[in-house]
């Protein structure tokens, strides 16, 4: 299976000029716990909740703080022509629950999480949940 067959499709995309309060904002709307980051059509970073309480909240930025303060920069993406399986490995080593899905222009098309690879292969998403929640990762905060 593809990527491209799970994913999901519509996607909400911060600017590294957004307030990290319209983040927030965006983030509760659509119930989600990331964001990519995007600027002149291309993908530049991503922003979590967590990014904004450890990397703001906690260091006491305000509001008004701009995303590309906070947002991680170092991405990790897959492509939506990609094998599920292996998708599902590189979200395991990397210990990240979610993906940016980008064409092979480049272009953002999409997101992967653990519930869309749930939904589709459970044999995949349940090996890929036990790696990823083991400590550690690119994105850890320690």
């Amino acid at each position: 299976m593809r990527v491209s067959e799970c994913m999901t499709p519509a996607v909400e995309i911060a600017s590294p000029d957004d307030s990290i309060q319209q983040v927030a904002r965006t983030l509760r709307e659509i119930d989600a716990g990331s964001m990519p980051v995007g600027e002149n059509d291309r993908l530049v970073g991503i922003i979590t909740d967590r990014d904004i309480a450890v990397r703001a909240i906690a260091d006491g930025k305000g509001p008004d703080t701009r995303v590309r303060e906070v947002m991680s920069a170092s991405i990790r993406y897959c492509f939506e022509d990609e094998d599920l399986a292996d998708v599902s490995e590189q979200m395991a080593e990397h210990k990240v629950r979610r993906l940016p899905v980008l064409n092979r222009e480049k272009r953002l098309v999409g997101i992967i999480s653990l519930g869309d690879l749930s939904l589709s292969d459970g044999s995949s998403s349940g090996e890929a949940l036990s790696d990823i929640s083991q400590p550690g990762g690119v994105h850890s905060q320690h």
